[in-house]
């Protein structure tokens, strides 16, 4: 079986001491989910390499526009194409990155699985075959045929024609997303809003600044004032969220139409109460993905929706 170990980005001790003997990976995401704190990549793969173990970045958030995670030491990049890469919410699919940059071979004893001969290629070792993209290379060869998770043809045609114009729609993303947030900062029912271009820490900060000189983050939380709601707030941001007409109520994030949801409830609904805290989630937290629309009409309706 497979066991994990979790530990705070923000806080590189933390992750250094929690890794054990038999530690295969490190994996991190370039924006947190959901309030898009900003990862330190190359201290994170400084620390991976010094275990040595691979850097396994999430970048969905981040997307392949704005950030290029192996150039900071990422030896592995995932992504969830169904978000801004399909940009639509129409088609599931997922997207591995081999950098081709870590060296397998020199931890053989950690990965058998790319180091011995495996039966059902003839006793080849996919290190031997195909070297530093062993990895890759067992996820086409084993894993691909194993489970058949291969795409559909017309999956793979939105997922190409998405990428034609990623440029465009993640850039008119973060536009909406800043007036947003400029306009929840006078809203006086907002207690706070998390986005790192507002982060009152200087580490934070300096983060948005070197791994995103473009902008990031039009998937953001805010918090509802509580006064007055017996349970944290928590209905009042479900009673916000009812109110909206133009955000969709959906868990997916990256959508052309802008989305919302409640965390504590639904994506993050498993953790327990203190976990969830721990994550920066609270009762009063709300999800919004500022999608494609009209900025007008983004501000219309959550102004209507605030009363």
């Amino acid at each position: 079986g497979m066991s994990t170990t979790f530990g705070d980005p923000s806080t590189l001790q933390e992750v250094e001491a929690a890794f054990q003997d038999n530690t295969k990976a490190l994996y991190a995401e370039t924006l947190g989910n959901p309030n898009s704190e900003v990862t330190d990549i190359d201290a994170l793969a400084e620390i991976a390499h010094k275990h040595g173990v691979p850097l396994i970045i999430d970048n969905t958030f981040g997307t392949p526009y704005l950030i290029r995670p192996i150039a900071h030491g990422a030896d592995i990049v995932v992504e969830s194409a169904t978000k801004f890469i399909g940009g639509h919410g129409t088609t599931i699919g997922g997207i591995i990155v081999d950098g081709g940059s870590f060296d397998w071979q020199a931890q053989a004893e950690k990965y058998p699985q790319l180091t011995s001969p495996n039966p059902s290629y003839h006793g080849i070792s996919f290190v031997q075959a195909a070297g530093k993209a062993a990895f890759i290379t067992r996820i086409r060869a084993i894993l691909l045929r194993d489970t058949g998770a291969t795409l559909s043809p017309v999956s793979c045609f939105i997922f190409l024609q998405g990428l034609e114009t990623l440029s465009l729609r993640v850039e008119r993303h973060l536009q909406n997303a800043l007036q947003v947030i400029a306009y929840l900062k006078t809203v006086p029912q907002v207690k706070k809003v998390n986005h790192p271009a507002l982060s009152s820490d200087p580490a934070q900060q300096e983060l948005y600044r070197k791994y995103f000189p473009n902008g990031a983050g039009s998937i953001f939380t805010f918090e509802i004032d509580p006064e007055g709601d017996a349970d944290g707030g928590a209905k009042k941001a479900q009673d916000f969220i009812d109110r909206l007409q133009l955000f969709s109520l959906l868990a997916n994030v990256a959508d052309a139409k802008s989305l919302v949801i409640h965390p504590a409830s639904t994506t993050h609904a498993e953790l327990s109460e203190q976990e969830q805290r721990d994550q920066g989630i609270y009762p009063n937290t709300i999800r919004l993905s500022i999608g494609l629309e009209n900025i007008d009409d983004i501000l219309a309706d959550l102004s209507q929706a605030f009363v």
